[in-house]
């Protein structure tokens, strides 16, 4: 659906599991896949309805893919462990990151993002329960890009996005993506995610951000106050960081004034752990209900960094339109 939003910026703490659903809602449109859960109806994305864009009659598009904003919750008794895209309480928290991203970062860009049946909070308390049920979210987010692609883009580069699970729909997508739409592809980013040596073994379109401006390339990172702080499940085994600041692959400090809190920042790169040190962060650390750690500003990696990748997405479109152009 198309939408037009206001000017004014959401500060927003764009997290997994910001907002968890819990409840009863009905089954309409669902099925039941094993007698112990049920699984939403998948989304059709010919209807408008399951589509946050806004148009801006712009030469680049941004695709994105948001982070968990649900929990675990029960459709007429029955445990759901799945976003249901037709259900307005939980369309409202998804509408929410969609938004917010749209306001923070896509600047002239034209905006495109799916709304997918994304896996719940509590998915993430074990690699078990994400590989039995991750292959329902990525049936979506693959049907949704190449619907995109046949749809909407209309061969203009793009920018491919995500945080978090978005961030893992950017790994699965941009890892099976054929060569001539890898062609078209300004940068992926993985927020908040990791890209590990079996990403790197099944594809070689995972090429790593170097400077601020190079294209078809990957930019990754997950932030922590220090290492004690890391979240295993989402950035143990990260093969390929950038100082999202600085726009450094090394070890060089960078300085941020922090648009959420009054905090001069410095972040600087541990190439040995490949995680962004966030010295100076005086701001209330949320801490992700099941799975978080004090100090690790997982929930912070869009809005702690939003001016600076704003800019960015701006300059690498730019650049690659200019290069096109010769």
């Amino acid at each position: 659906m198309i939408r037009k939003h206001s000017t004014t910026i959401i500060s927003i703490a764009l997290t997994l599991g910001l907002c968890c659903v819990v409840g009863s809602v009905s089954c309409r449109n669902s099925r039941v896949a094993r007698a112990e859960d049920v699984v939403p109806a998948q989304p059709d994305y010919a209807d408008s309805t399951q589509w946050y864009i806004t148009q801006r009659d712009a030469p680049v598009d941004l695709f994105y893919i948001i982070s968990t904003e649900t929990g675990d919750y029960t459709i007429e008794g029955i445990p759901c462990h799945y976003a249901d895209t037709r259900n307005d309480s939980i369309r409202q928290l998804l509408f929410g990151e969609m938004q917010g991203v749209d306001q923070l970062l896509s600047g002239s860009l034209n905006y495109y993002s799916p709304y997918y049946r994304q896996c719940t909070l509590q998915t993430f308390t074990s690699d078990s329960l994400v590989a039995a049920r991750m292959p329902i979210a990525m049936t979506d987010w693959r049907k949704a890009f190449a619907h995109y692609l046949a749809h909407f883009n209309q061969g203009r580069p793009f920018i491919l996005a995500g945080f978090s699970q978005g961030g893992m729909a950017v790994v699965d997508l941009l890892g099976q993506m054929d060569s001539a739409t890898l062609s078209r592809m300004v940068a992926a980013y993985v927020i908040g995610w990791k890209v590990t040596d079996d990403d790197l073994a099944m594809s070689s379109n995972f090429r790593p951000a170097h400077d601020s401006a190079d294209f078809g390339v990957t930019v990754c990172y997950n932030s922590v106050r220090d290492n004690r702080c890391t979240i295993p499940m989402i950035s143990e085994g990260n093969k390929m960081t950038v100082n999202p600041v600085n726009w450094r692959t090394d070890a060089t400090p960078a300085t941020l004034v922090s648009p959420i809190s009054p905090d001069t920042l410095t972040v600087t790169l541990d190439t040995a752990t490949m995680l962004l040190q966030v010295q100076g962060y005086s701001g209330t650390d949320y801490i992700i209900p099941l799975i978080g750690r004090e100090g690790n500003y997982h929930g912070l990696e869009i809005s702690l960094y939003a001016p600076s990748l704003h800019r960015n997405m701006a300059l690498r479109a730019e650049r690659f339109l200019a290069l096109r152009s010769q």
